[in-house]
């Protein structure tokens, strides 16, 4: 580091965006400690999962996963917020590089070939400045080497937020809100459906839905993270 690097330092400290600590001067985002110590759900490794069974009966996809577990006030929803609500787009893309590199050593996951975040909506993005998923979804695709695809989905309808809404609640809130511009390009493809959180899966569900008109698709899903069961 120079030594403007090290002034600057001084102004504005680089911290830990999970538990605030200073990080040392080989660190990045998250300190080496809160990377040893995140739950990890370690799910990419087992093909039928929790997060997998709360597809099941609904909508048939290859397999789905969540790089951590969250509960609330821990460290893990407060990288979500920091990402999601303060701006901290790196905080996607950053963790997005590291489950890339895990889930490229699972059987379940190294054959994806196209990368799809669940879109916002244009009102939605706009008012936020990016879409959270992008983020995570840019990450792991620098380290999986698959197609980044933002494109051939997109939400035409603006709902109402998920938060404290039931099971069914949000699913008639989703069930009919993607449109697909592109079938074609991705005929055959093994894509990887990624969001921030997995809770209910309906968002997922109505995407995967769109996604099963295209021929001869595999679909799995990756999210940042899901509730501790």
């Amino acid at each position: 580091m120079s030594l403007f690097e090290d002034f600057i330092s001084l102004i504005y400290p680089r911290v830990c965006l999970a538990c605030g600590n200073s990080l040392f001067k080989n660190e990045e985002i998250i300190c080496t400690s809160c990377m040893l110590h995140l739950p990890k759900t370690n799910y990419h490794l087992e093909k039928d999962n929790p997060v997998s069974k709360t597809f099941w009966g609904r909508i048939n996809i290859e397999t789905a996963t969540a790089y951590y577990h969250y509960k609330k006030g821990g460290k893990v929803q407060h990288l979500i917020h920091r990402l999601k609500y303060q701006g901290y787009k790196e905080v996607g893309i950053f963790i997005g590089k590291q489950y890339g590199n895990e889930l490229m050593k699972s059987r379940y996951f190294n054959t994806i070939d196209t990368i799809i975040p669940i879109p916002l909506h244009n009102k939605k993005q706009r008012k936020r400045g990016f879409n959270q998923s992008e983020m995570f979804a840019i990450g792991l695709s620098k380290s999986m080497n698959a197609t980044l695809d933002t494109k051939s989905i997109f939400r035409a309808v603006a709902t109402e937020t998920q938060t404290r809404k039931t099971r069914f609640s949000r699913w008639e809130n989703v069930s009919d809100i993607f449109k697909i511009k592109d079938a074609e390009k991705l005929k055959g493809k093994h894509i990887l459906l990624v969001d921030d959180v997995i809770t209910t899966g309906s968002t997922i569900e109505a995407c995967v839905n769109i996604l099963f008109n295209i021929p001869e698709v595999k679909i799995s899903v990756a999210a940042i993270a899901c509730p501790i069961n």
